[in-house]
């Protein structure tokens, strides 16, 4: 299954580094950046998430990045305590990899997320989408340009 762009998200409910639930559906009225990556700790996803950090994550009020990945909790906490993450690391490992199947990006072969990316707008609906190759960064410039098409 594939999320497609007009489609309404499909909601879910995970955990991010702190142990705290996040919903989607509760962040109604914001919009989303939701960024599937493979695992923590990793090179690209180490680079890639940094960027978010540093170059894209002070969106404003109306913008919230969520990340999902089939790491542990605990793993994410580590990483996103010595990484400084403002943002959810949100941990897809039970029942594992399911929010990212949902969404159509899970490698079934290698265990985890692909590196895909979905903006969801104020009423939940996919405006916009992209899957980038595993070993290939994303561009934050593309996510400000999907953002901006957005009211």
């Amino acid at each position: 299954m594939s999320v497609e762009v007009g489609s309404v998200a499909p909601d879910f409910e995970l955990r991010d580094q702190h142990g705290t639930p996040v919903r989607l559906s509760g962040l109604r009225g914001t919009k989303i950046v939701l960024i599937f990556y493979p695992l923590a700790f990793s090179g690209v996803c180490t680079s890639e998430l940094r960027a978010i950090r540093d170059e894209f994550v002070p969106l404003g009020d109306d913008t919230r990045v969520l990340t999902v990945t089939v790491d542990s909790i605990y793993a994410l906490r580590a990483w996103g305590d010595r990484e400084g993450y403002t943002f959810p690391l949100l941990s897809d490992f039970w029942p594992h990899g399911e929010v990212a199947r949902g969404y159509g990006v899970f490698d079934e072969v290698k265990g985890l997320a692909r590196r895909g990316t979905f903006v969801i707008d104020g009423a939940g609906v996919v405006r916009w989408k992209i899957e980038n190759p595993v070993h290939e960064a994303r561009d934050t410039a593309q996510y400000a340009a999907a953002l901006a098409g957005i009211s």
